[in-house]
């Protein structure tokens, strides 16, 4: 099948997805759409009852995909034996306070740099009332700490990514603070954790192929969106390297895009 054909197929059985899963389905299907909507806009998910404030079909597209087709979902994780979970990359929220959720004794430890996605990721905390939600405004790497500039020129928030090849206008960048991996263990002091998610538009491949192999010891599972052509390495330098830690891993491909997919890697 045709990547075209495949993102069609994609779109129109997307349809019934947010028809059955959404409560206020006639207005989020008018954000969809380009059309306008009286503000603030508030996805109402189902049956899981949660709540997003969203700002773009963008915003309602990531919750569709987060807690309706739950593209980041193990099926080998048993939600009563998941403790701590990491989120890097945590954007608005969506999976956090979907994990927190999900996972009813676990502590989410929630990272995101951009100041637009994390005021609102904080807004959508304080509505979910996911107080074992706890976020945190930096960057995360491998290795490395210290400031990067995030590009902030993308269409939506949840875009923005602290990698890129070549320049762009000062006014389309921030400066953030970023901590390795490691910090994050160090500072929360944990030992052992039950989910790693990411989606970092890029800097996955940093965030790995740089992390310490005794933070990586410490991880059960990880589930990430992978995002080639941004950097010299691809999705299958990250198979290879996390099979070579002691992982298994599988792939599901993006059916809308060709240079994204998702990686679940767990350990045997």
């Amino acid at each position: 099948m045709s990547m075209l054909a495949s993102r069609l197929r994609y779109y129109l059985t997307s349809i019934p997805t947010l028809l059955c899963g959404v409560r206020n389905w006639p207005t989020i299907g008018a954000v969809s759409l380009g059309l306008p909507v009286r503000q603030p806009i508030v996805v109402r998910t189902r049956p899981r009852p949660l709540r997003f404030r969203v700002h773009s079909a963008m915003d309602v597209w990531t919750v569709k995909e987060t807690c309706l087709d739950r593209f980041y979902d193990l099926a080998r994780l048993r939600p009563d034996d998941v403790r701590v979970v990491i989120d890097l990359g945590a954007g608005f929220g969506d999976f956090a306070i979907y994990a927190a959720s999900r996972y009813p004794h676990s502590t989410v430890y929630a990272y995101e740099p951009s100041p637009v996605s994390f005021a609102r990721l904080q807004a959508n905390v304080r509505l979910n009332r996911a107080d074992r939600v706890h976020g945190f405004p930096l960057a995360v790497g491998g290795r490395d700490a210290g400031p990067l500039t995030l590009y902030t020129g993308t269409r939506a928030a949840v875009q923005h990514t602290t990698v890129r090849a070549g320049a762009a206008p000062a006014a389309q960048t921030v400066q953030v603070e970023s901590v390795p991996l490691a910090e994050v263990f160090r500072d929360h002091q944990i030992e052992h954790c039950d989910l790693l998610k990411i989606d970092c538009e890029g800097a996955e491949y940093d965030i790995l192929l740089q992390a310490d192999p005794s933070v990586l010891d410490k991880i059960r599972h990880v589930v990430m969106e992978y995002h080639d052509g941004v950097t010299p390495y691809a999705h299958t330098d990250l198979v290879a390297f996390l099979r070579g830690h002691g992982f298994r891993v599988a792939l599901r491909r993006n059916q809308a895009h060709h240079d994204l997919g998702y990686l679940y890697a767990w350990r045997s």
